[in-house]
């Protein structure tokens, strides 16, 4: 005669129930977590571990000890790991504290030719010369170890993060200046003032845009083949083009020119292609940079004999291009007509940005500054 069925009593509340069936759907949970929802569930269903155990592909004690863990513990709890001894850290935190200053410094600096560590070179060092300073715990530390150390402390040596030094002393003053003409932007904005006698062109130069052909016909997408384009992985250089471009801030035109250089020449050729845009009572007020052709010899003999007031320049600090306005407008122009660009020649290439350009400017669009005058003070 078969012995009678051993029933444990599991009480499952409302909440504990909401929370197991979202565990036991989980994707992302630990195993053995989800492994153990589901059997609390199953068994709340079928109150027999032979049953739930054959359903779920594991034996009836597995049930019957996550059973008991639940009835102990509580239905949560039963779902983690029970805390284990573990053997005690070799490693002491003097030797953690020693190997993760040897990561904060070059490798170059302890005689080898490497820059920078690698995980491996550091757990070789460490080996070679931990018992020389006093931390036998790393006579035999491997490289999974390091790697654990320094994740613990947030290192990672054998990466480069790039920063900016400021080197522009007059930083401050300089971008307040900016500023201070974005300001003027917004007030003739308000009033609405864009007949007013003064323009405000947002400057500078894209360099280096490459004419590049196709060496055989791209492929059009075709349903069922292929999804995008296709095109072979050789081309052809036909050369560069420098963009020379200004935003008048009041109005959003584009003033632009295309030069195979940009040197004080070409810049002088713009300038003088804005004095024609304007009327002569106009005062043409420049953001710029300190590039070299803004302020030559040749760039400052030209503008002298301008009339007094025509021309201003408000050049943004050393390494503060993007307080310039027209940096947003180049990253534009790249990620959208430039992106994937392939043309038979330079005189192509300019062609199709000059049109483009001419697009934008039968819609202008005007750009602004959200700015905070106080932080640049």
């Amino acid at each position: 005669m078969a012995a009678p069925r051993r029933v444990i009593e599991l009480e499952i509340g409302s909440d504990e129930l909401a929370r197991l069936e979202t565990i036991a759907r989980s994707r992302t949970d630990a195993v053995s977590r989800v492994e153990r929802a589901r059997i609390l569930l199953a068994y709340r269903a079928e109150p027999s571990s032979t049953a739930v155990g054959a359903r779920l592909g594991v034996t009836h004690h597995t049930v019957q000890r996550c059973l008991r863990r639940a009835v102990r513990l509580g239905v949560m709890a039963a779902l983690d790991d029970s805390p284990r001894p573990g053997k005690a850290p070799d490693i002491t935190p003097e030797a953690r504290t020693w190997l993760v200053s040897l990561a904060c410094q070059k490798a170059k600096d302890f005689g080898y030719p490497h820059e920078l560590w690698t995980t491996r070179l550091l757990a070789r060092h460490a080996r070679e010369h931990a018992v020389a300073a006093g931390h036998p715990s790393l006579a035999r530390i491997v490289q999974g170890t390091v790697c654990k150390i320094l994740a613990a402390h947030e290192v990672k040596p054998h990466k480069v993060r790039y920063y900016l030094e400021r080197r522009d002393d007059a930083f401050e003053a300089k971008m307040a200046e900016v500023l201070c003409v974005y300001r003027e932007v917004a007030i003739l904005k308000e009033n609405e003032a864009a007949g007013a006698d003064v323009a405000i062109i947002s400057y500078d130069e894209k360099p280096g845009i490459q004419a590049i052909g196709n060496t055989a016909p791209d492929l059009p997408p075709r349903p069922g083949a292929h999804e995008a384009f296709a095109r072979d992985h050789e081309y052809k250089r036909h050369g560069t083009l420098s963009l020379l471009a200004g935003i008048d801030l009041l109005t959003g035109r584009v003033h632009a020119r295309i030069e195979d250089r940009h040197r004080s020449r070409e810049f002088i050729a713009f300038l003088k292609q804005l004095d024609t845009a304007y009327p002569p009572q106009t005062a043409i007020k420049l953001i710029l940079d300190n590039h070299s052709a803004h302020i030559s010899k040749e760039t400052r003999a030209w503008v002298a004999t301008q009339p007094e007031g025509r021309f201003c320049f408000v050049f943004t600090p050393k390494h503060g291009s993007w307080l310039n306005l027209v940096e947003g407008f180049f990253s534009k122009i790249t990620r959208s007509m430039l992106r994937h660009i392939r043309v038979a020649s330079k005189a192509e290439l300019k062609t199709r940005i000059m049109a483009y350009l001419d697009d934008l400017n039968r819609d202008p669009v005007v750009h602004s500054w959200t700015y905070k005058i106080s932080n640049a003070t």
